[in-house]
């Protein structure tokens, strides 16, 4: 096995389990739905997960360990990629804020930063922005 192949696997070891922390969130109430299912395949083809695997995980999502990026640039946009799923729905409810807590957790923030980060990314994708955020967003290029 030559070096680039044990970065490859390493790298799709990391998608997979992020993968699965996204089908796990997705099916936390039961049924996934099919805004869920859409975007679960969308995440499926980002991450470069194939079907057979995809239906693999999604039979036990729990089984596939948290492995997570070096960079804090990649640990973020993993954040972001389960707050697009959480919020498909419009909501986040006390389970899915305790499982998205463990996975920032999990991807090496501390308990502080991870429910800092969870805090203000709920008030984002809700739509509670203040003025000065509002302002910062619009002007960002």
């Amino acid at each position: 096995m030559s070096f680039t192949d044990l970065f490859e696997s390493g790298e799709h070891s990391r998608n997979l389990g992020h993968f699965a922390s996204i089908a796990n969130i997705a099916s936390v109430h039961g049924e996934i739905g099919a805004e869920e299912e859409k975007m679960l395949k969308r995440f499926a083809r980002k991450l470069d997960i194939d079907e057979s695997v995809y239906l693999e995980v999604l039979k036990n999502p729990g089984k596939y360990p948290i492995n997570p990026p070096n960079d804090a640039e990649r640990r973020l946009e993993r954040i972001h990629d389960l707050f697009q799923m959480i919020f498909v729905d419009h909501e986040i409810d006390d389970h899915e804020r305790f499982l998205i807590e463990r996975y920032a957790i999990g991807l090496g923030y501390d308990l502080a930063t991870a429910q800092h980060l969870i805090k203000r990314s709920i008030e984002i994708y809700s739509g509670g922005l203040d003025l000065e955020d509002y302002r910062y967003l619009l002007n960002k290029k």
